[in-house]
């Protein structure tokens, strides 16, 4: 590996999965003005962000066999193409229908470019190298994520929320032609021989999802990290309009903040496991304690803590970073052919759990009256960030009672 071929290989796919988790969190930003030009209320405005999780998750298992099957390369610069059509859709949609269809589109068009580049740093990179270079790539959503904050709000004061989706339509093909022009075919010993049929590639899926260590700690990984997609890709945006009392410019610069935490914490949580991967600590172990401290971030946000909110969405974003070290600690479990069906598995109930928990807090926050037009209920917005806490701490304790059940050395 060479660097011009390592910077090949990580640039394009960077690129993708940055627009990937800006079109994810750009919502957050114009939410105020699909409410004014759609009139969506909070279900509606949930169910328009999250219809982008779930075509996003439907993708996720026949997309596994088609990376282990065809390659990261193709895959990924093909679906790219459908997300640039759905930002053409999403930017001249007039109804709540037509927005969902495109934001649909969306997400399935950006469903490969995590997941595709994942299954190109098992194609290239040695083992002890993953945890590293996934958090790199993680890294680049961060920065889409930053993007999708003042940088947004400034687009939408000089255009509308429907030149952004325009000039996000252009960038997506962009990013399409870089993957499928420069990034290098994966090596032909990655080409799995004997997985080739329908059935072998089913009999591995289902060698992955029947695995115990699969099942013990799959479920705290995706709720948290399914959790903080859904809170931090929407629900942050108005939560800190109607509970903290924040103008539209203060909250754009607050995600900002908040935004720059996440990039930070998907490199820093990378770095941390490589390093006490040295000293005998999994990536799992390490992800687990950064999730404690995410449920523990998520208790003091329910608290509603006016006078220091920043601050606490800014470590509510770095820790919830950790849950995404889970897929570098399943990589040690399975083999490399497996990789792509391990990943988009995993990705497929993160992206289900963001759906139902985006949605979802839009329908318990619609169960209180707005306090004015346009504002949601301090107390929904209370209610709805508890039960999903819940949730996850259900899960944390599902760790143990699986290993009551059926002990793992």
């Amino acid at each position: 590996m060479t660097p011009i071929k390592t910077l090949r290989i990580f640039l394009p796919f960077a690129f993708g999965f940055y627009l990937s988790y800006l079109y994810r969190s750009v919502n957050a930003v114009i939410s105020p003005d699909l409410i004014r030009d759609i009139g969506v209320d909070a279900a509606n405005l949930g169910l328009l962000s999250s219809a982008y999780f779930i075509a996003f998750a439907s993708a996720q298992i026949p997309l596994g066999i088609i990376l282990d099957h065809l390659g990261p390369r193709k895959v990924g610069a093909s679906l790219l193409v459908f997300g640039a059509l759905g930002a053409l859709i999403f930017a001249f949609s007039d109804t709540l229908f037509n927005l969902i269809v495109g934001r649909a589109f969306i997400g399935f068009g950006v469903s490969a470019c995590l997941m595709a580049s994942f299954k190109a740093f098992v194609d290239w990179f040695p083992k002890e190298r993953i945890a590293l270079a996934n958090g790199a790539i993680m890294t680049a959503g961060g920065l889409g994520a930053l993007t999708a904050t003042a940088p947004v709000e400034f687009a939408v004061q000089l255009t509308d929320w429907r030149g952004v989706f325009i000039g996000l339509a252009v960038l997506t093909l962009l990013a399409s032609l870089a993957i499928y022009f420069v990034v290098p075919e994966r090596p032909p010993e990655k080409k799995q021989p004997g997985d080739s049929t329908f059935n072998d590639q089913f009999q591995g899926l289902l060698l992955i999802i029947k695995h115990p260590i699969f099942l013990r700690y799959v479920p705290v990984s995706v709720v948290s990290q399914g959790s903080m997609l859904a809170i931090q890709s929407l629900w942050v945006g108005p939560w800190l309009r109607d509970v903290g009392g924040l103008s539209r410019g203060e909250t754009a610069n607050s995600l900002l903040m908040m935004a720059i935490a996440l990039a930070c914490g998907f490199l820093s949580w990378g770095v941390i496991s490589e390093r006490l991967g040295h000293l005998g600590i999994s990536s799992m172990k390490t992800s687990l304690f950064g999730m404690a401290i995410f449920s523990i971030m998520q208790l003091i946000l329910i608290s509603e803590p006016i006078s220091f909110m920043v601050p606490a969405l800014v470590l509510f974003a770095f820790f919830g970073t950790a849950g995404s070290l889970s897929y570098a600690g399943l990589v040690y479990i399975f083999p490399a052919h497996l990789a792509g069906r391990v990943y988009t598995t995993v990705n497929l109930l993160v992206f289900i759990v963001a759906f139902t928990a985006q949605w979802g807090i839009g329908l318990i926050i619609n169960l209180w009256p707005q306090p004015a037009p346009g504002q949601f209920s301090a107390i929904g917005y209370q209610v709805a960030f508890a039960t999903v806490l819940s949730i996850q701490l259900s899960c944390f304790a599902w760790i143990w009672i699986a290993k009551l059940i059926r002990p793992q050395k």
